[in-house]
Formats: C-alpha cells, structure tokens, sequence
C-alpha cells in the first residue's frame, strides 16, 4: 500500500522561493485582427469553458471593476472631457510600494497624460515591438519581458491590446485592455495619466519618447494587481497566463537537454510565448562579472536558429533585456568573431549589431548560464512535437471549504477523500503524453503583493471496476495506491503531463494541509474527448 502522511509530503515539497531574484531594474488594425482570427501551425485547443459570445469569452470580456470602455468614452465626448479614474486614482496609492523611488521623489510624482510629455504622441507607430519600450524604476522586469514575448505573437496581442486605439479621432483620455483572469477574460480600462518625474516616466517608457502602448499596457496590469508596486517580483509564466489562458510549461535548463531545443523551434511554430531567468546569488553575480548578463533577472526568448559554422552545425537561441541594453558578451554576442565563419547570408538575417538590449548565444551556454525557461502556448502540441493532434480544453471552478471539503494531502486520514474528487474517463492510448493537469489557485485579496498560496497539488488514481459512482468513500483510499502524486508547490499554478493508459481515474486536487479555504481552477488538456466529472459526497 502506498501510504501518504505529511513527513512524506515534505520530500515531494517544492515550495517555491518569493521571486524576489526576478525583479532587476535599470499596423493596421484590420490586418492584425485576420491575424488573430487565423489558425497557426499548431492545432487551436478547443476552450470547452466558454463559448463564443458567452460572458467572459474573448469576444465578451468582464468589465473589471464594472467600468464599460464605451459607455465610458461616449459620455465623456459628449462632455468634452478627459477621463479620470476613480477606481484606479493619479495617486500615491496606485503608485504603491516603490523600493526604488525615494520619498522625497514621491513627493515630486507627476501625473501626466501622452500629449503633456510630446505633442506627437501616438498609441502605435508602425505595429508593435519588443524595441518600442524598456524598463523603467519598478522592478517588473517579468512582466516587460512577457510583453516582448507576446510582441511576437500576433493573434495573442490583438486579443490584450485593441488595435483602434489613439491619441487623436475620438480621444477622450481612456483606453482600455484585456487579460485572461481565472478563467475568464475581463476588459481594464484606465485613463491615461502616467507617474512622472521630472518629466520622465516612473515606469516603463517609450524608446522613441512618442509611442505609448507599452506604458498604458503596464499601467492596465498595474491596475489589476493593485498598485504599481504590486508588480515588483514575479515569473514569465504569471504574465503568459495572463495574455493567453495558456498552458505553460517550465523547463530547468542544464547541459543535458538534448530535445529542448527542438521543443523551442515547435514552440516558435506555434505561435508560443518563451521567456528565460538568470540565476541569482553568488553564481548569478559571477556570471554578470564574466560574460556581463544581469543577474537574477527575467529575459525573452525571440528566436532560433540553426547556422553552419566551419563545417560544423550550431544551434542559436536569440533573448532579450527588457532593459534594452545589457547583453551577453560571449561567444556569438553582437561583436563576437564567429559571425565571420558563417554565410553572408546568416548574418543580414540574423545578426543586428546594436544596443538594444539583444543577443544570440549557442544553445549549449544558454543551458549553462540560464538557470530555467518557461513555454506558455494556448496549445501544447509543442510538448511532444505531435502537430496533428487536437488537444481538448476542459476547465472547472471549485472551492476548498475549511471542515467541508478541504481534507489535506494525507490519504490515510479519515478526511482525506472530502476533498474534491474528479472523474476523469479516457478510450485509447496512443503514445506518448496524452493529459496535461492543471490546478490554479484564485486569491481573495485584490492586491497581487498580499497574495498567500497554500501548497497544494494533486493525487491520481485508477478507478477500479468495482467502484461505485460518484465520491470515493474514506475506505477505498486505505487500500489504494495512486497512479501519481504531483510535487506540491506554494504557488498560483501546477501543470504537469501524463502518459496515462486507457481507463478510468480520480483526480484529487488538495492543499497539503487540511482545512485551508480556496478557490482554484482544475484543468485538463487531452487529445481525447474526456469528461471531468466532479463526484459528490
């Protein structure tokens, strides 16, 4: 019998660090919306938790903090006025905590709108890129290099940033946003007053001082998780999921990988978002000292590529720094000798040399210096290179309740099986990782920085023959060994993959304490059509 009590949950307990090495600090609309209607390469997942049309679908977004963008706009025009906020104030308190900023500059924060810094502004000039901005004092470096990484993917950025938005026709100091949150995509409008000092924004800014998409994008974020500061510290994966309601995938980077970088061409062909971190401490500070990376810091991954160097092939990995400057000085950096061994060709496609934050590197050096990477995709049909298959989204909200369905993780406790259980039936086997599982948990507190995530993960089991519909009772859990336990982890999601045999299982998502209260989101991705069928007590 396979026995589980807390001592034994402890070896399985990843319980990750606060992601405080993470926070360094320094177009035409029509054409992009077809863009977002078009099918990639990969196989669309089907979303079987909203439909279209239905209320927090792409189409039909939740207004957050109930504010109707064009309600909103048509009564202000009709006015002659210029939006300001009221849920979202030109104040100390949406500035938040700043580390970087001292009091006496708080002090001197001005508030001030696109057209009050350059006359010229514009929302957009000439389409969207990872070049357009760079960071600013607030430590978010994760979520700017997640915006450079959805620059890249085209259908996922007309989705976030509406595309008829401007400075000009119909201005009226308002403009608006969209993120996916917890299953359901809700639409943030805000207005247009930016945090300045001395005339030059707190926050990220534009590199050609009148493009301002970027910085309005960021203030929308800066809106939903409670402050400015409430952005300080984070991981890629957070913002991915937040653009995309994706399933991400994060991969610990070492000299070993000899698939990754195929899964990193796939995940380019699947219009993915990739996005990388450098170790921090003492190794991360050695390596800033040689080859001149920031240490403890978040980066994009714009590309790869594959060259042939003195008869030899090397695999490149291009990455940015939301910085936009800093950048590797090793072999294939902008200045390195090895470009003049490979064609004329390779280097007008893939070499820029310019101060802009970013590089190429051999794929052996990036799984040296780069300490992990992480893949988010609304299909994840790059995991196993399976191009054909469609994988099926199937998504459910659920609750634990103190004394009522929240059982803990040691399944010889008499309140173990309260927890809420799963059905999950699945036809055939054909090879290789057919279920991916995820489990998001949904905070109550409005403020990103005061979230707490209880450590959970879930137990599967097989379904014997034998066993009665619905809620398993207390007694089959004393003689039942699970199938998989997942590596439980204080944190907003767990996903991992399955290569499970036909048949019947149990999912078990639980906190590995018992009577701790919280909402979470259980998801399954299969290349079947799978029912989640949630047993009742």
């Amino acid at each position: 019998m396979y026995s589980t009590n807390l001592a034994f949950i402890g070896e399985w307990c990843r319980i990750q660090p606060a992601a405080l090495h993470r926070l360094r600090l320094p177009h035409d609309s029509l054409v992009l919306q077809l863009l977002s209607n078009m099918a990639s390469i990969c196989v669309k997942t089907m979303h079987s938790a909203y439909e279209s049309g239905e209320k927090g679908s792409p189409s039909n977004p939740l207004k957050f903090k109930d504010q109707d963008y064009e309600k909103l706009k048509n009564a202000l025009l009709k006015k002659g006025q210029l939006f300001q906020d009221k849920e979202f104030p030109a104040n100390l308190d949406s500035l938040g905590n700043l580390e970087e900023i001292t009091e006496e500059q708080l002090e001197d924060v001005q508030w001030l709108r696109p057209r009050d810094l350059n006359p010229d502004a514009a929302f957009i000039v000439e389409g969207l890129s990872r070049f357009d901005f760079k960071q600013g004092n607030v430590g978010n470096c994760w979520f700017l290099s997640s915006i450079g990484s959805l620059t890249l993917c085209k259908s996922l950025l007309v989705e976030v940033v509406p595309q008829d938005q401007n400075f000009k026709d119909g201005y009226a100091g308002i403009f608006h946003f969209r993120f996916w949150r917890f299953g359901k995509w809700v639409d943030v409008v805000i207005d247009d007053l930016l945090p300045t000092h001395d005339r030059i924004p707190v926050s990220v800014s534009s590199r050609s001082g009148a493009e301002f998409w970027a910085p309005l994008l960021e203030k929308a974020y800066a809106k939903l998780c409670g402050s400015y500061g409430d952005m300080i510290a984070g991981l890629n994966p957070e913002a991915f999921k937040d653009f995309s309601g994706g399933v991400n995938m994060n991969y610990k980077l070492s000299k070993n990988q000899p698939d990754l970088f195929d899964v990193m061409k796939r995940a380019f062909q699947c219009n993915a978002m990739l996005g990388c971190g450098t170790f921090g401490g003492e190794k991360g500070k050695t390596f800033f000292e040689e080859f001149g990376l920031v240490d403890g810091h978040a980066f994009a991954v714009t590309g790869v590529e594959q060259v042939e160097s003195r008869g030899r092939k090397v695999k490149l990995v291009r990455i940015w720094n939301p910085w936009g400057e800093r950048e590797w000085i090793g072999d294939w950096s902008d200045k390195s000798a090895l470009w003049s061994t490979v064609s004329s060709e390779v280097r007008a496609n893939c070499l820029e040399v310019k101060d802009n934050g970013e590089f190429w590197m051999k794929m052996e050096d990036f799984c040296v210096y780069y300490e992990e990477m992480d893949i988010c995709c609304k299909s994840p049909n790059f995991v196993d290179g399976d191009l054909e298959s469609q994988w099926i989204c199937s998504q459910t909200e659920d609750r634990w309740e103190e004394g009522i369905s929240a059982g803990g993780s040691d399944s010889e406790t008499s309140e173990f099986w309260t927890n809420p259980q799963y059905r999950l039936r699945l036809k055939e086997k054909k090879g290789g990782i057919n279920v991916l599982l995820s489990l998001l948990q949904k905070p109550d507190e409005e403020h990103r920085s005061k979230v707490q995530y209880h450590p959970m993960g879930f137990f599967i089991y097989k379904v014997p023959p034998e066993a009665p519909e619905g809620q398993f009772p207390s007694s089959l859990f004393k003689s039942a060994s699970p199938v998989s336990v997942c590596r439980f982890a204080e944190t907003r999601e767990l996903i991992e993959s399955h290569s499970l045999q036909a048949g019947e299982y149990l999912i078990i998502p639980c906190t590995i304490e018992s009577n701790m209260t919280a909402s979470f989101i259980i998801t399954t991705y299969s290349k079947e059509p799978v029912k989640m069928v949630r047993g009742h007590q």
